[in-house]
């Protein structure tokens, strides 16, 4: 069970986390913030992935991934977005997944490949 302070430091990690993905030009907003269902995307906005948001100093990678691929949708990227203190956003994805997104932008079928 997680305390008060652990479930608002989550609270805080995804609200800056949608605020940093919005600096990159994309609408996003904590994904439980309306419907509180369990599954849930942490981070909504981003089509196509599911975003499991960690902001903790001793993340559990792997569990941290499971939890995403789990809650995933079918179509959905699973991926964890996590920093610890004084650190840059890192995301985590599993390698098949990267390299499909990777191959779509080698292709020039992806935006960023322009």
């Amino acid at each position: 069970m997680m305390g008060k302070f652990s479930r608002e430091k989550g609270k805080r990690g995804e609200r800056e986390l949608a605020s940093a993905l919005r600096g990159h030009g994309y609408n996003c907003r904590r994904g439980q913030q309306y419907s509180g269902v369990n599954g849930d995307a942490d981070v909504v906005g981003l089509p196509g992935l599911h975003v499991e948001c960690k902001r903790t100093e001793r993340l559990q990678l792997a569990e941290a991934l499971c939890q995403s691929v789990a809650d995933s949708q079918s179509g959905e990227i699973p991926v964890v977005m996590h920093r610890r203190n004084f650190t840059t956003w890192l995301v985590t994805m599993r390698l098949d997944d990267f390299m499909d997104i990777y191959r779509e932008w080698e292709s020039g079928g992806c935006p960023m490949s322009e």
